[in-house]
């Protein structure tokens, strides 16, 4: 995940390749909260990994509940309808899947059990509506008390133990601001069903029906069956009573699928389709009607349980007017699939949006237009017509998660004619944590751009002059790859030991250069499935790295495979000749280096606290013995590179060292006023 302040993305123009979905928000925290009030153990597998799962889990196991995980699976032992705690404040963030249910739940059981419990969240949750809840809440006999603004979280919810609550009369509720108020209620009122049945009526048109599908569904799993009139009555049982069902997955989110659908419609053309697994035709959520809508704009879908698969189809894309009452959440997706058609999209029936994460029709308007689109915007219905040219641009997210997912998709502008393509910069990418902590990632190893426009910063210098330290943190920092070219000289080293090749052996070490089977994973290196990390760090491996590199062919061999590691978003490369020799190209250039003094002295603090013994003055004739050497080879010798800015750090920390090349990086890109597009000069 990106835990930077921004990440930019330069112009795409392709995807294929197979993205595995996360589980689905929806029912990850509904099943988290049926397990944690049933009465036994449910084992959960493939459950959501988010910033809105893990506050429902930290509830859980405030509330008493037994948590174990387990590799994948989570095991929960539930409450079986009775407190264990009495008093507690929950920190719900901005997780609305957590805060309606657990208020819901929670007022119900203090009312009938004795409790008091305070519902908190972020800045923003205190300005989502619950108050719909609330009002129908308080009739039933639920003492909540607005610590704020009235309507608003944080709440407290208190009572007594041996209370009743008055389920003779219906239960009446809106459905016109949000389904969640439903949902809450209907996970709850089988908690205190007693000797008759519950009731609730739904007062106006309820919204978002499919998502009161995922609730009757799971509710079922867990023993209640409820009986249902249209969408505006429904019947819990008298005695219900929660029971595990032992085991339950996690079908992949189907909202989050809306992105990989709509990535497949505008960039899969020409090869290997978008092919999504996880979630598929046999789906129970609401949110997989968003394929009928991208088939409606052109896309080329197919599918099986489990599955699905996305080719670009009608090109450009085909302009909808589509009620979007039953996919709030995908809808917005087809906002931005709208900027790559040809006629105008209006999406109406979300008014809901404005009560979201952020207002999200506010939000969307202003961030399409941004982008080039012309943008209407009403109470409840959004109108985009597509850009007549684009532009680059800073975007806002609002830190909403789905602004993020969604706004990303505009990068491949050049499908639509974007000419020069238009970078774009995404603000605070770390939102996307709430439900796909792993989004751009997974963007990243499906999309593809034209090498030249895939910035690269070159980081060179001279052995222990730190380059490999701070492109590491510069990489970072930008979310962008990293390749350590010297690691790959190492690894030469390390497979020719293996192999029994000679140190002097240029077409052997050739050969094996050619087939290096490496593998970065985090801050591991494998070579051949074996971790060699800490053997690329002996002193003997960067002797043999500064040996072999001189070789013409092993050079030449190892060439292809630096250049491969040039992937959006970008890459920060280090090495001896990343600027003078493989990216001439680079936007930056960097050239660092320290006296011999100072890097022997930092040498020696690193091998004497690794329990190594050496002498500076030994290590300082090593080292300028390898410059010697690197100056003098006859293939790529070491220079600064056309360009290149030098960076002395003899008296830099790292932290200063990395702060002065990201400021020659915003340089290099003007961003400024979302209006610049990449800077080559």
């Amino acid at each position: 995940m990106f835990s930077i302040p921004h990440l930019d993305l330069p112009p795409m123009r392709g995807a294929s390749g197979t993205v595995q979905l996360p589980g689905s928000k929806s029912i990850s925290n509904r099943v988290l909260l049926l397990a944690g009030l049933a009465e036994g153990t449910t084992v959960v597998h493939d459950l959501l990994d988010s910033d809105d799962t893990r506050v429902m889990l930290d509830a859980l196991a405030t509330l008493g509940c037994g948590l174990q995980r387990e590799g994948g699976q989570v095991r929960i032992t539930g409450l079986g309808g009775q407190l264990k705690v009495h008093e507690a404040r929950l920190f719900l963030g901005n997780a609305g899947t957590a805060m309606r249910p657990l208020t819901a739940a929670l007022a119900v059981l203090a009312a009938t059990q004795g409790g008091c419990f305070d519902l908190t969240g972020v800045p923003r949750m205190h300005e989502r509506p619950i108050g719909d809840l609330v009002d129908a809440l308080r009739p039933l006999g639920c003492s909540i008390e607005d610590l704020g603004q009235p309507g608003y979280p944080p709440l407290r919810l208190s009572g007594r133990a041996g209370g009743r609550l008055a389920t003779a009369q219906p239960i009446r509720v809106r459905g016109d601001v949000s389904s969640q108020f439903l949902t809450a209620l209907l996970l709850a009122l089988p908690l205190v069903t007693g000797p008759g049945p519950a009731v609730i009526e739904v007062e106006g048109e309820l919204i978002s029906k499919p998502y009161i599908e995922i609730t009757l569904n799971l509710l079922a799993r867990f023993g209640i069956a409820v009986q249902r009139e249209g969408w505006s009555r429904f019947t819990l049982p008298q005695g219900s009573r929660y029971a595990t069902p032992g085991q339950i997955h996690v079908e992949g989110d189907a909202s989050t699928a809306s992105y990989f659908i709509a990535l497949g419609a505008i960039a899969a053309h020409g090869g290997a389709p978008v092919r999504i697994e996880g979630l598929g035709t046999d789906s129970i959520q609401g949110d997989i009607r968003f394929v009928e809508a991208a088939r409606a704009m052109g896309a080329v879908v197919g599918g099986g349980p489990g599955w699905l698969e996305v080719r670009r189809g009608r090109w450009p894309l085909q302009g909808i007017t589509l009620d979007c009452n039953h996919i709030p959440d995908a809808a917005m997706t087809l906002a931005v699939m709208a900027l790559y058609a040809d006629s105008p999209t209006r999406l109406t029936g979300i008014a809901s949006w404005r009560v979201k994460e952020t207002d999200r029709i506010a939000a969307m308007a202003a961030e399409l237009r941004k982008v080039g689109a012309d943008v209407t915007e009403g109470a409840d219905f959004i109108e985009v017509r597509p850009p007549a040219a684009w532009r680059p641009a800073v975007i806002r997210t609002y830190d909403d998660h789905r602004m993020a997912m969604c706004l990303s998709l505009a990068a491949f502008n050049p499908l639509a004619g974007a000419a020069p393509g238009c970078a774009l910069r995404i603000l605070e990418p770390h939102c996307v944590a709430k439900t796909f902590p792993d989004y751009f990632e997974a963007l990243f190893d499906l999309a593809s751009a034209d090498p030249a426009l895939v910035p690269v910063i070159t980081i060179d210098g001279p052995t222990a002059s730190g380059k490999g330290t701070l492109a590491a943190a510069v990489a970072a920092r930008l979310g962008y790859h990293l390749l350590d070219s010297g690691a790959l000289y190492r690894a030469t080293g390390v497979a020719a030991l293996w192999d029994g090749v000679a140190p002097d052996d240029e077409d052997g070490l050739a050969r094996i250069a050619a087939l290096l089977d490496l593998r970065f994973d985090g801050e591991r290196i494998h070579l051949r499935g074996r971790d060699i990390t800490d053997a690329l760090r002996l002193e003997t491996s960067g002797a043999m790295a500064s040996r072999i590199s001189s070789f013409p062919r092993v050079r030449e061999a190892l060439h292809g495979l630096q250049l491969a590691f040039r992937r959006v978003p970008g890459l920060v490369a280090d090495g001896r000749d990343m600027g003078t020799v493989v990216f001439t190209d680079a936007p930056l250039k960097v050239f660092l280096t320290a006296s011999a003094a100072e890097r022997a002295e930092r040498r020696y603090k690193q091998l004497i606290s690794k329990g190594n013994k050496t002498t500076i003055d030994a290590l300082r004739q090593d080292i300028e013995a390898r410059d010697e050497r690197d100056r003098s080879r006859v293939v790529a010798p070491l220079k600064p590179a056309e360009g290149a800015l030098l960076l002395d750090n003899s008296h830099l920390t790292i932290e200063e060292s990395v702060a002065q090349v990201l400021a020659w990086w915003e340089q290099r890109r003007s961003f400024d006023r979302g209006t610049v597009p990449l800077d080559k000069g």
